[in-house]
């Protein structure tokens, strides 16, 4: 219970919610960590309440049922947390879906692209399979704008789902820049009244592991737009649309491969979010903001405790990487403070030292 207060005293500065409602939030977020996966039943069993099963079981449904959370708080705490006020930040959005029986959970988010791991800032559940609209793209990004304002974003980063006229010329008219992969039989005009090419044939000429721009802005989408592209090492080609400057629009958009990360860490490599058996949209909302608490606390602890204890790193296929991400190397440091038999007090307060805006690094 000592653990679950603490917590709460620091998530309270941020969170202005109803004491029992952030009890509850807090003692969600601890059993995550200690049994690493969302069903609902296993954190029950985790939490340190001195009340039956059943009981905690029901507390637990009732707050993803009942409670109206206030997430606009959430984000402007993780934006607190992980944007530098000197500094722009990009953006990456995706999505991940899974089937439960029939049916399709379908998440898709909006995240700060930060050192190898993308942190959720803004999220939306879609109602169906497939692919987002133009005007979903929108509402998830005007969110951001509207709490966060344009001059935040250096640049908004996406694959080849999110390339459209729509959303492009929103982005345009709003003087964000983005940074979005096309497909490569987009046509393409060099003017506006020319016989319309294939995007791919601009680059014939990029051998493997190579870049290269074209030189002039070009009419992609019915809109004037800059393109550069690379090659890899498989001779896979990856075209990069922007309507900013296209000398490093490769490397950029490569930044957008951190929301993936983001999305290992949320399942496999991290909390299991499919094992969720919740359906209702509203719920998994709800669920995915616990999610995004824990990621960006793991992630500061892991950050913190690389910079005592540096990351080794291991060679592998003649490339050296390191032995931990960022998230695994402060999951694990939460969780040994929270497994430990005798309870690693002082190291349990090391990690909630560091979601105190600014984080106490001792």
């Amino acid at each position: 219970m000592r653990r679950v207060s603490e917590l709460q005293d620091i998530l309270g500065q941020y969170f202005d919610w109803h004491k029992s409602r952030l009890d509850c939030f807090t003692q969600i977020l601890l059993s995550l960590f200690m049994v690493c996966t969302v069903n609902l039943r296993s954190i029950a069993l985790a939490m340190t309440d001195d009340s039956k099963i059943d009981s905690r079981y029901r507390r637990v449904k009732s707050f993803f049922t009942q409670f109206k959370m206030n997430r606009n708080q959430i984000a402007r705490w993780l934006f607190s947390l992980y944007a530098d006020p000197n500094k722009k930040i990009y953006l990456t959005m995706d999505r991940t879906n899974w089937y439960f029986g029939k049916k399709k959970i379908n998440a898709f988010v909006l995240a700060i692209a930060h050192e190898g791991v993308a942190i959720p800032i803004h999220w939306m559940m879609l109602n169906k399979a497939g692919n987002s609209t133009a005007e979903e793209q929108i509402k998830l990004v005007r969110h951001f704008v509207q709490l966060f304002g344009v001059d935040a974003i250096a640049g908004l980063l996406a694959d080849r789902e999110f390339a459209n006229h729509t959303f492009f010329k929103w982005l345009m008219k709003n003087k964000i820049p983005f940074f979005v992969r096309a497909k490569e039989n987009s046509l393409v005009r060099l003017f506006k009244k020319s016989k319309p090419s294939n995007l791919k044939r601009l680059f014939n000429t990029v051998n493997n592991k190579t870049q290269n721009y074209y030189p002039y802005s070009i009419f992609i989408f019915d809109l004037r737009l800059n393109v550069a592209a690379g090659r890899s090492e498989t001779g896979e080609l990856l075209i990069v649309v922007t309507n900013s400057d296209c000398k490093n629009a490769v490397p950029i958009y490569l930044r957008r491969w951190e929301i993936e990360c983001l999305f290992q860490c949320l399942k496999g490599r991290g909390f299991n979010f499919e094992d969720t058996h919740l359906t209702n949209l509203e719920k998994i909302e709800k669920l995915i903001a616990v999610l995004a608490v824990g990621t960006a606390w793991a992630i500061k602890v892991g950050e913190w405790r690389a910079e005592h204890t540096p990351i080794r790193f291991n060679k592998h296929r003649g490339h050296y990487r390191p032995q931990y991400s960022y998230f695994r190397y402060g999951l694990e440091f939460i969780r040994d403070a929270l497994l430990a038999e005798t309870g690693k007090i002082k190291q349990f307060k090391l990690c909630i030292q560091q979601i105190i805006n600014p984080p106490i690094l001792c």
